[in-house]
């Protein structure tokens, strides 16, 4: 059984005395009805489940009378027995994304409150435009991932007091033990391989079988394939797809930015726009905007009109590549995806940890991998893929752009290049 992080955060939110109805966004096989449920169960006397996908006749509770007495009304007699008073009752409407009438009724039931409502979707980013009257302002909201390399560490059988000893030198700033430096530099390539989709992590752990996980990712990637099918409208449909199968060709370039000319020639964002952001919307996508200066607050300087696309599970990025790809990553022999590859995972734990994602560039002559806010400083982060310590970019960063701190994050171990500049092993990104 793999232990989310997830899990903490609905207590925060049950313990809450004023808590709404809660959604729950994030793409399809994260883990989000197993987490609901394992919950559920803990938490509640009585917990009702209701998947719109696997029983479409329960969207009819919702069809024509979103007050709570009628919902659980009819709900009575889906579920004889079922109790629905002083919170004891958990209601769980799973997929609602293809239930609309629910999501509007979710005001309702956060006014009655007779039961706690969670709902959860793996499209909500897609069918918003689909509801009559969204609940705003009464539900709470939270997103959920797919395992961040923390979690992926439990699951692999590494216990929180190693990963707090393992943090004890990034935050003493102290080199790592050859031992635990190459553990934990093997730990880190397996999770480039295996990502964090629960079914493919819990399938490596019980097996080390990297075919099994390869035939899971491509299963998961045909399903996002059919939900652009199923639930992309018109000519989205051809484009959305478009846009997803050029992702890997997009991080093998020089230069990151994504080029709608990759997705076809002499296209441009009128034509494309619109199905990046669909993809973005189905949790598939991160984007990664532009800075155009290197300071804070970044939103208020990127262009959202120039960005960098990552894949939201490593992982998966690695399953659309030829078969071999896995084994010639955990040896170190990554060709021309050597820098794309290590930049998406980075990335992932970034965005897994809350933090938005900027990237600077300027004349096509300078560029830096990242930005974060970091101790309250706008720092620079470059990543690498090899032990190179040179740091020509993050040099001119800060003697030419005021930047005053800057991180290389690599597979070797903790140093410094100057006063300005340390290098950490890429696996303490997640401690950043």
């Amino acid at each position: 059984m793999l232990t989310r992080k997830i899990i903490d955060k609905l207590a925060q939110w049950k313990n809450d005395a004023h808590h709404k109805s809660l959604v729950i966004k994030g793409a399809r096989q994260v883990g989000k009805t197993y987490a609901v449920n394992e919950f559920g169960t803990a938490n509640y006397e009585h917990v009702i489940s209701l998947n719109f996908e696997e029983h479409p006749e329960y969207r009819t509770i919702f069809a024509t009378d979103h007050s709570a007495d009628a919902i659980y009304s009819q709900l009575s007699l889906f579920f004889p027995g079922a109790e629905f008073a002083q919170r004891k009752t958990l209601l769980f409407l799973d997929e609602i994304q293809s239930c609309p009438d629910a999501i509007t009724s979710l005001k309702f039931l956060t006014i009655d409150g007779r039961a706690d409502v969670i709902a959860s979707g793996s499209l909500l980013g897609i069918s918003y435009r689909d509801v009559s009257s969204y609940p705003v302002g009464y539900v709470d909201h939270m997103e959920m991932y797919s395992l961040d390399f923390e979690e992926f560490l439990w699951a692999s059988g590494i216990s929180e007091s190693t990963i707090a000893y393992v943090r004890g030198f990034f935050d003493r700033r102290e080199q790592v033990p050859d031992a635990v430096q190459q553990r934990m530099m093997q730990l880190f390539k397996e999770y480039i391989v295996v990502g964090g989709m629960p079914e493919a992590v819990q399938t490596f752990v019980d097996t080390k079988d990297f075919s099994k996980v390869v035939h899971i990712q491509r299963d998961i990637l045909a399903e996002y394939e059919n939900d652009i099918a199923k639930y992309a409208t018109g000519t989205e449909k051809a484009k959305a797809r478009a846009c997803f199968l050029s992702i890997p060709k997009q991080l093998a370039r020089d230069s990151k930015r994504f080029s709608y000319s990759v997705v076809e020639p002499r296209s441009s964002a009128r034509k494309y726009g619109g199905s990046l952001q669909w993809l973005y919307d189905a949790g598939i996508i991160n984007f990664c905007y532009k800075l155009d200066a290197p300071e804070l607050p970044f939103e208020g300087n990127s262009d959202n009109t120039k960005f960098k696309v990552y894949m939201r599970d490593t992982g998966l990025l690695i399953a659309m590549l030829e078969d071999g790809s896995q084994k010639d990553i955990l040896d170190g022999n990554l060709g021309i995806y050597k820098g794309a590859i290590y930049e998406n995972i980075v990335g992932d734990i970034f965005a897994k940890n809350g933090k938005p994602l900027y990237y600077f560039e300027k004349n096509n002559s300078l560029e830096m991998d990242f930005f974060i806010r970091y101790d309250g400083v706008a720092t620079a982060v470059e990543v690498k893929s090899s032990q190179n310590r040179k740091a020509k970019s993050m040099n001119s960063l800060i003697e030419n752009h005021g930047v005053r701190r800057g991180i290389k994050l690599a597979p070797g171990n903790y140093g410094r290049i100057d006063d300005r500049v340390e290098v950490l092993p890429i696996y303490m990104a997640m401690f950043l």
